[in-house]
């Protein structure tokens, strides 16, 4: 990837982090490369990208919610969307988005205990549908590891119809799984062990 627009100090507001874990997400996994830079020209694009009121799209934090031995992860039944998905939300202003998808992966599943950790693990941009007053958007979503505790019983919460622990292995070649959920399980199977911390 050239030309990254985050080789300085850009932001005056907390955004220099968020394009540093995109330089270095680039470089981990190249074949996002081209994805983190459309991250990296849409978080330079306008000062309002971290709140939902901009209505071209904003970010927003995810969580790849793993269990405590690695091998199962908390996906979501979503109400809006119909799908099974990672659980995460919107920023609403938050530029940390690793926090924003700890905070969602509580909310979410009900679980405490939970750890994030802080490098990038997945970019996925996708095109939310109009829905009553809200028009088409994009999401940029920037997700991140979230491991469980000691407790996985989880509690089904109202932005879900269901949540359920599902085998990584077992959605890698699930075709009716949401794509993006199938390229994540395959890229922690063949994650080095470096980044387990």
């Amino acid at each position: 990837m050239t030309d990254r627009p985050c080789s300085g100090p850009l932001f005056d507001d907390g955004r220099d982090a968020l394009a540093a874990l995109l330089a270095a997400h680039a470089d981990r996994w190249p074949e996002q490369a081209d994805v983190a830079d459309l991250f990296l020209r849409f978080l330079a694009s306008h000062p309002a990208v971290f709140e939902r009121s901009h209505g071209v799209g904003h970010f927003t934090g995810a969580a790849w919610l793993v269990s405590g031995d690695g091998v199962r992860v908390l996906l979501t039944h979503h109400r809006k969307l119909g799908r099974w998905l990672q659980l995460g939300g919107h920023a609403d202003g938050d530029t940390d988005l690793a926090r924003v998808a700890l905070r969602e992966a509580e909310e979410e599943s009900g679980l405490a205990g939970l750890t994030v950790w802080p490098d990038i693990f997945d970019l996925d941009r996708h095109r939310i549908p109009a829905r009553g007053s809200e028009p088409e958007h994009w999401h940029y979503d920037v997700r991140f590891v979230v491991r469980a505790g000691a407790s996985e019983s989880f509690v089904v919460g109202p932005e879900s119809h269901d949540l359920a622990w599902r085998s990584i292995v077992d959605l890698v070649a699930d075709a009716e799984i949401d794509r993006s959920i199938r390229r994540m399980a395959g890229r922690w199977l063949d994650r080095p062990l470096a980044i387990d911390g």
